[in-house]
């Protein structure tokens, strides 16, 4: 494939992932109030490693065909985000000491903690999975990086392309994650702060991608 758009791929779906959005909300909530982000960042990467698998053999085209598909991926995503953010609002992480095999004198966890790894991993794979921002990525974006001249079909070169989205999610979500925890370790007091901050912003962000939907159908 072409050196320079593979790099010109890179820097922009970076920037896509830089920018937060569900993801964001859910990892950070995540690592407030789990032991381990992986089961979390597994999931979102095993979305949007699904949809990269679906764009490839042909499916995204036929999504980017059919606005009405796109449109309810985006409600469902905007109900689905709507959950994790009552929910988080509703049972924010609360401070428990003595738990062992937490580094910091207060031994600080999520309430969370004790959620099963394949449910963390199955709500991170709903998040991005109907993610509209990693599905227009995916399916919009995506195919203008392509060279029909190149010696690689389309459909392997989709694949890459989507795999260093994929892998440019691990990277930055793995920081955001970590980010979270560190910083409540070393201010336990936060944590309740942060996760209603992070249950809100879930909240805006399924009201603001109803709204968005709503503005193009009646416009």
């Amino acid at each position: 494939m072409n050196t320079q758009l593979l790099l010109a791929c890179w820097a922009m779906m970076t920037f896509m992932v830089l920018v937060p959005g569900p993801d964001w909300a859910y990892i950070i909530a995540s690592g407030l109030r789990d032991r381990s982000i992986l089961p979390a960042l597994s999931g979102i990467l095993i979305g949007y490693l699904a949809a990269v698998v679906a764009v490839a053999v042909g499916v995204g085209a036929a999504v980017a065909a059919m606005p009405w598909v796109l449109i309810g991926l985006t409600f469902a995503a905007a109900a689905y985000l709507l959950y994790l953010g009552v929910r988080v609002l509703v049972e924010p992480p609360a401070a428990v000491a003595g738990v062992s095999g937490v580094s910091g004198a207060s031994g600080v966890v999520g309430v969370g903690a004790t959620t099963p790894p394949w449910l963390r991993l199955v709500q991170g794979a709903g998040v991005s999975g109907l993610n509209p921002k990693g599905l227009l990525v995916l399916v919009v974006l995506l195919p203008q990086f392509t060279d029909a001249a190149g010696d690689w079909p389309i459909p392997v070169q989709l694949a890459v392309l989507g795999l260093i989205f994929v892998g440019s999610c691990a990277l930055v979500y793995f920081v955001v994650g970590m980010g979270a925890r560190t910083v409540l370790r070393a201010r336990p007091s936060a944590m309740r702060l942060v996760s209603r901050i992070s249950g809100a912003a879930m909240v805006v962000l399924a009201v603001v991608l109803v709204v968005e939907q709503l503005s193009h159908l009646l416009g």
